[in-house]
């Protein structure tokens, strides 16, 4: 199937969907007043336009998104690079990063409130746990499959020190890993952003709880709607910058 073919039989399942959605309210099958109609979302998002709510709560969110993403990717990173590379650090951390890994994001909320009240950085601290650990796993993993041979022939080369052959061997070969955990890492962020929020920090969470909290749904489907679009737009973005990252690639 040809690209563009894939492109139309995409929009046109979302067409359908919407066109079913929209059909079974004004037929009665589902209840009006639970869920939004379709028709009504676009007057709706125009008006939190209008209104300003939509930029700053878009913004709040991007800012407790960015910081919580950039600090867990680094961490990550880092982490679990080293983990891979240090046996040492590997042993020593090992039963450690089993007993916190099965331990969801929200289930620091509570900590997060007690050290840093609500506020920005309690949110960003949550989102970066959830993204930390994908990255760090990632990162762990690609880092162990490449190959040994690899090393071999650059001390063959020359490249006989520690950091040489992380900068020239290791880093390349487990870039592709490395860069779909970070991929992995933008998506966590955005599940975990609106859930962060939902304890009374400005942003997408928390006008999607006060609107729930009026049976507003058609606001909860604007912000829903706009944390997709985010989403993808972050994505693509992303996409972009692997292809060019990884143009060695064949």
């Amino acid at each position: 199937m040809s690209h563009y073919r894939r492109i139309l039989l995409s929009i046109l399942g979302v067409g359908v969907f919407v066109v079913l959605w929209e059909a079974a309210l004004r037929s009665g099958l589902l209840p009006g007043n639970l869920v939004p109609l379709p028709s009504s979302i676009p007057g709706v998002f125009w008006a939190e336009v209008l209104d300003g709510i939509w930029l700053e709560v878009v913004i709040s969110s991007l800012s407790h998104y960015g910081v919580g993403v950039a600090i867990g990717s680094i961490l990550g990173i880092l982490v679990g690079v080293g983990a891979a590379l240090v046996p040492t650090f590997d042993a020593l951390h090992a039963w450690l990063a089993r007993l916190l890994r099965p331990i969801p994001p929200l289930a620091w909320i509570p900590f997060a409130i007690i050290w840093f009240g609500i506020s920005a950085q309690a949110a960003a601290f949550i989102i970066s746990i959830g993204v930390f650990w994908i990255n760090y796993f990632t990162s762990y993993s690609a880092v162990k499959s490449v190959d040994p041979g690899f090393d071999e022939v650059a001390i063959a080369f020359g490249q006989k020190s520690f950091l040489a052959r992380l900068h020239k061997v290791s880093l390349p070969a487990a870039a592709p890993g490395i860069l779909s955990g970070l991929r992995a890492g933008l998506g966590q962020g955005w599940m975990t952003v609106v859930a962060a929020e939902l304890f009374g920090i400005p942003g997408i969470g928390q006008r999607m709880m006060e609107a729930s909290s009026l049976l507003a749904t058609d606001i909860v489907v604007v912000y829903m709607l706009t944390i997709a679009g985010l989403y993808a737009l972050f994505d693509s973005l992303f996409m972009a910058l692997q292809r060019r990252l990884l143009r060695w690639q064949p």
